[in-house]
């Protein structure tokens, strides 16, 4: 509310207050801006983005994983008469791009192979003393694998100490 400070006269004063509709309004720019990007979101066209790469200084520890599903028959992908990955099919992790693995196995042979590259490195401390001694998980997933694929195999290298994860995409031909 306005106040009126001074002068003889006891009139109503005709001022508009605009403090209350400026604060209305930028509760309401503020909504906006935190729902709008929320609601136009969408995770049925996800693609493994197509981007030029340059040399990666790959260590020999890091985890390579393989992300992609049955196809609609049911098939995995080398079986013969695969047809591609299914947005319905079955999930399909491989350890290492070549050891098929369920949600457990994954989590051991993940949590196992970071524990001996630990132990290798003298314990905890010591890897903590230098982070480039830490390995990374690198995941390829398909372009037709579901996220929830994608995010169940985050989780479990996650659960199992990799602190670090990422994704391998289609590198583009610089000529062409």
């Amino acid at each position: 509310m306005a106040i009126s400070m001074g002068g003889d006269e006891e009139k109503p004063m005709s001022d508009i207050n605009t403090t209350p509709l400026v604060d209305v309004m930028l509760v309401l720019l503020i909504i906006f801006l935190i729902a709008v990007p929320v609601a136009i979101q969408t995770i049925d066209k996800l693609e493994i983005p197509i981007m030029e790469t340059v040399e990666s200084k790959d260590k020999v520890e890091n985890l390579l994983l393989t992300v992609s599903t049955t196809d609609a028959s049911g098939r995995s992908a080398g079986d013969p008469g695969f047809e591609g990955a299914s947005r319905e099919g079955e999930c399909r992790v491989y350890f290492n791009n070549t050891t098929p693995v369920d949600s457990k196995e994954l989590f051991d042979q993940a949590f196992e192979r970071l524990d001996t590259i630990v132990e290798r490195a003298g314990g905890p401390e010591m890897i903590m003393q230098d982070p480039e001694l830490i390995p990374q998980v690198h995941i390829r997933g398909d372009i037709n694998a579901p996220w929830r694929c994608v995010a169940g195999t985050i989780y479990n290298v996650q659960v199992a100490g990799y602190p670090t994860v990422g994704f391998i995409s289609n590198p583009v031909d610089p000529n062409g």
